[in-house]
């Protein structure tokens, strides 16, 4: 039986560029999304084997939503991006995803890293896997200061939502959307807004 895919990534030609490249390689692409709350929608009711993820999508990143698909489904996660940070890497490690792939090197990459995440292995991109090695011989491993709740509140606020629309998308108080976002500006020292949002930029939470 062909392993069952969904592909999640807010841009449509790209999602199309990878259906074409997986349904070459004889696998089944079950599903789309657009973006990370969609992705975690789709793979609770079509229950691919894979979800393949970009990193930086609206709503909800890949990382977090690679989180809450592995806590939901039986689903295996990969993420593909252009986030060489060794934070990155470490975080989606930490929550269970099995692949971390470059879109740089995607189209070489990605039907093998498939095969082999479906088959319990992890897969990472060469360069990836040379800043892991480096990360862990240097003896300092990256660590996020925010909890996922917290970097979900953070990247809604970064992408311009009010404490009423974080509140609603989150099924929150507006009064506990409001003691997240203060409470990440003291845990992270910053003060303002263009600071949470040049933050979550560096953090690849959302693009420029």
């Amino acid at each position: 039986m062909a392993i069952r895919i969904l592909i999640a990534d807010d841009h449509q030609i790209v999602r199309q560029g990878l259906r074409a490249l997986l349904e070459r390689a004889q696998f089944d692409v079950i599903g789309e999304a657009g973006d990370g709350a969609e992705a975690v929608r789709v793979a609770e009711t079509l229950k691919p084997d894979i979800a393949v993820l970009d990193l930086v999508m609206p709503t909800l990143n890949g990382l977090d939503a690679g989180r809450q698909i592995l806590q939901r489904t039986s689903t295996k996660v990969i993420l593909l991006t252009m986030h060489t940070g060794e934070h990155h890497v470490a975080a989606a490690l930490r929550a269970g995803i099995r692949g971390y792939l470059l879109k740089s090197q995607a189209a070489e990459d990605l039907v093998h890293a498939i095969k082999e995440v479906a088959r319990g292995q992890t897969f990472l991109s060469p360069e990836v896997s040379r800043m892991v090695v480096d990360g862990y011989l240097s003896g300092a491993p990256a660590v996020d200061p925010l909890a996922p709740r917290e970097r979900e509140v953070l990247q809604l606020v970064a992408e311009g939502r009010t404490s009423k629309e974080i509140a609603v998308h989150l099924g929150l108080s507006v009064k506990t959307a409001e003691s997240y976002r203060t409470h990440i500006m003291e845990k992270l020292d910053i003060h303002e807004t263009a600071g949470l949002v040049r933050y979550a930029i560096r953090r690849g939470l959302i693009n420029p």
